[in-house]
């Protein structure tokens, strides 16, 4: 099994357990730690990312051609855009719409859902997928496996703290890749001497050198 499947359904479990910790319900309709999203909208976003790999593995592949994931993340128009873009409001309702049903019935999808990509995603053949409110490219599975780790670890963080949780646990290797890709996402953003100064200097880092700021991701 490629490594980025199997540390994918370990952090999907996990965002799954986090679902359906009590907390989640008990704060289901209390604003989230993200600026106009509720908990529930938070809830439904972060466990989209698990519904998000069958969908695009139902899908026919795609015709428009594959660049890599950090070419991907150098041309979304999310990072850094403002929560009142179309966008943005789209995601949040889409993260509402998720979670109509209520806290116990997401994390039951969500549950249900890890399950059967145990048995599906690990033997899927290599393959290009690709989402709607891309450009004229696509990315390989393995990739996009790769950039849904990134939403659930992020997201699952920002769900934790929202209802006073510590956030999970996760594999390390999964953790090492993510910040992989944000490091290098901040270097596009900030340039490599706010990054290596708030890596290293204290008293001459930036304010922030944040990879993602503002929008939520897709």
């Amino acid at each position: 099994m490629r490594q980025a499947r199997e540390l994918y359904l370990s952090v999907a479990e996990s965002a799954g357990r986090l679902l359906a910790e009590p907390a989640v319900a008990d704060g289901w309709d209390q604003p989230s730690a993200l600026a106009k999203l509720s908990v529930r909208g938070l809830a439904g976003h972060l466990a989209g990312q698990v519904f998000f790999i069958p969908a695009v593995l139902a899908e026919p592949e795609p015709s428009e051609p594959a660049i890599s994931i950090h070419e991907y993340y150098g041309r979304v128009s999310w990072i850094g855009s403002d929560v009142d873009t179309p966008f943005n409001q789209g995601i949040r309702s889409g993260g509402e719409d998720e979670a109509a049903d209520g806290p116990a019935a997401l994390a039951a999808r969500v549950a249900t859902c890890v399950d059967e990509l145990r048995a599906t995603l690990p033997t899927a053949p290599d393959r290009r997928v690709r989402r709607p409110t891309w450009g004229p490219w696509s990315i390989s599975l393995d990739d996009f496996v790769t950039s849904r780790t990134l939403e659930l670890i992020v997201h699952s963080d920002d769900l934790a703290h929202s209802v006073g949780l510590p956030t999970p646990e996760f594999p390390a290797p999964a953790v090492e890749t993510v910040v992989d890709l944000l490091s290098r996402i901040a270097l596009r953003r900030h340039g490599a001497t706010a990054v290596l100064r708030a890596l290293s200097r204290a008293e001459r880092a930036p304010a922030s050198i944040s990879a993602l700021q503002a929008g939520i991701g897709q």
